[in-house]
């Protein structure tokens, strides 16, 4: 068990543009950071970095909104194309909504990848370019996989590796990191059927793990900072073929649709 664990942003990351290496660009910064990589360390990054990487950054100026996301734009108060964007990311949108308040609305949809969240994921803020939308990596299992595997062969050690990104959550304020995507990190730890601290068999616990990394990668991580990996070391895991899709509930049990 671990009883302790230490966070650290890594320095030095340059801003990422389309193309590069990014197991090259982060095994430098580690080994210039001094830290490199050992057995057990886990690497949480944040998603923008793979968008990056790998294209997802979308002009404005090359959308062509359709009928449907016009509608939402002049209900939402919206640019119709960032909506097109929005809704081509999604299976459906679970609800959108303007309070008399906001100057723009906003759209709670199920993505194509499952989660549910504010405008597909679709982001416009953090990634250096005007008038273009952000969306998520294709596969972010197979993105994490590959830097992993790249990682693990450069430093000989077996680690795991988090795509992060940030979520608000049903009905508590403000945002946090989750976990989108996955490379041997499992998404939660079953203990149902193991015994608490009393002997009492445990009938429901299953700790979200790659969730709780998430956040806790966040209290070293500043919007503003640059500072898109943190390396989590000492933590007591055990790998597995997880992705991210794991983490999300079986729809038969979802009591809100």
């Amino acid at each position: 068990m671990s009883l302790s664990v230490t966070l650290t942003a890594v320095p030095g990351v340059p801003d990422i543009q389309n193309g590069d290496d990014l197991a090259a660009v982060l095994g430098d910064c580690l080994e210039q950071a001094g830290l490199g990589l050992q057995d057990g360390d886990i690497l949480c990054i944040a998603q923008k970095v793979f968008s990056k990487a790998e294209d997802c950054i979308i002009p404005l100026a090359s959308v062509t909104p359709s009928a449907e996301a016009i509608k939402y734009g002049e209900e939402l108060n919206k640019d119709p194309r960032k909506v097109e964007i929005v809704l081509r990311e999604s299976t459906r949108v679970v609800r959108a909504f303007r309070r008399p308040d906001q100057n723009t609305g906003t759209m709670i949809c199920e993505h194509r990848l499952g989660f549910i969240s504010a405008n597909a994921a679709v982001d416009e803020s953090n990634f250096g370019e005007e008038d273009a939308a952000m969306v998520l990596p294709r596969d972010p299992d197979a993105s994490c996989e590959r830097l992993r595997a790249a990682l693990a062969a450069r430093f000989g050690a077996q680690i795991g590796v988090v795509m992060t990104d940030t979520f608000g959550r049903p009905w508590r304020l403000g945002q946090i990191n989750v976990a989108i995507g996955l490379s041997k990190v499992p998404a939660t730890i079953q203990e149902q059927g193991n015994l608490d601290a009393w002997g009492r068999p445990l009938q429901v616990t299953e700790p979200a793990l790659a969730d709780e990394i998430s956040a806790a990668s966040g209290l070293v991580v500043r919007k503003n900072g640059k500072t898109p990996a943190v390396l989590l070391r000492g933590l007591d895991w055990q790998p597995a073929d997880s992705r991210g899709a794991d983490i999300l509930r079986k729809k038969q049990e979802d009591m809100f649709r």
